[in-house]
């Protein structure tokens, strides 16, 4: 049995679309539904049981088949402002399931964020040292949440403590693709102007408010929700231990992604730039890129499609479809 948190979102449903295609059905889901469409997500799903998010530590300690957790529970949003429900959900349910699968010996792989980095001025090292995860700055509550779990994952290797068999943090950068749809104004770019481009409409883009980088040319290390899987799967197979980038390792322009979008929909680019939010403005990242070279050292070898090929795959198999559902 496979145990996955946060199932119908985003990343969490392509986890089990994944393992679905791997001939894993043997699959315990646990998420909420709440009121919308994120029920599709996994409406093409193969799996054996829901669990509630309030009964899940109670259910893991009934359970003796659990093979692996993919803990992908949090909330997402970089504008959440309830620091509590925030560190409660994305904090303390991690160090819970941390504590549980250490001492039932079951191989835990978590989410972290390329958010911890912040501006990015100090780099995009996923340096795994209590040192190198103090020394980020999220810019952020969301952010600063998922570094300091990563904060308890590196103390607990520099302090031998206990720790999971496989104990595997991923720290995504910008993933796009099939099932984000539900996240609405945290969608990717190219889920937002999808439909108005099909329809022959320009689409905006943000103004630069920084010197020395043009309108459209923020930049971005967008991996495609495929890849990012892909690559999570061999880091948890590889029985690795340790938080490591999950991006392609090449950062490109808004402006790029948008033209490639257009492009997948056979239309000239019309784009147009608008103001940024001034409460945006100071939080706003305007460049990350993975470096992958743990990634690599790990095994994984496979590489990471160009975004102009996974805009169109997205666009083609699903985006472009009357079933945008993967």
């Amino acid at each position: 049995m496979i145990v996955i948190t946060g199932a119908a979102g985003f990343i969490g449903s392509n986890f089990v679309a994944t393992l679905n295609e791997m001939g894993v059905s043997q699959i315990a889901i646990c998420d909420f539904f709440e009121t919308g469409e994120k029920w599709r997500n996994l409406a093409k799903a193969a799996f054996v049981d829901v669990i509630p998010p309030a009964l899940l530590l109670d259910w893991l300690r009934r359970q003796n088949t659990v093979q692996a957790v993919i803990h992908m529970a949090a909330i997402s949003a970089t504008t959440a402002t309830d620091g509590d429900l925030v560190m409660d959900t994305n904090f303390r349910l991690s160090v819970a399931l941390l504590d549980h699968c250490a001492a039932a010996n079951i191989p835990l792989m978590f989410a972290s964020s390329a958010s911890v980095y912040g501006n990015g001025d100090g780099g995009f090292d996923d340096d795994i040292s209590c040192a190198g995860v103090l020394n980020l700055r999220p810019l952020n509550l969301y952010g600063w949440s998922k570094r300091q779990f990563d904060y308890v994952v590196a103390d607990r290797i520099e302090r031998g403590a206990a720790l999971p068999p496989t104990c595997v943090g991923l720290r995504f950068f910008n993933v796009f693709g099939p099932n984000e749809y539900h996240k609405q104004e945290m969608m990717s770019i190219v889920a937002k102007i999808a439909d108005p481009i099909s329809r022959g409409e320009s689409i905006t883009l943000f103004k630069s408010h920084r010197d020395g980088v043009a309108d459209g040319d923020q930049r971005r290390d967008f991996v495609y929700v495929k890849d990012a899987v892909e690559a999570a799967m061999s880091l948890l197979k590889s029985g690795q231990t340790g938080i490591f980038n999950v991006g392609t390792g090449v950062a490109r322009s808004f402006r790029e992604l948008a033209e490639a979008t257009f492009a997948a929909y056979g239309r000239p680019p019309q784009i147009e730039y608008v103001d940024m939010p001034a409460g945006m403005q100071p939080k706003y990242q305007y460049f990350t890129e993975a470096k992958i070279g743990r990634l690599r050292a790990s095994g994984y070898q496979t590489p990471f499609a160009p975004l102009e090929v996974s805009v169109a795959a997205y666009v083609e198999g699903y985006l472009g479809r009357e079933d945008r559902y993967r």
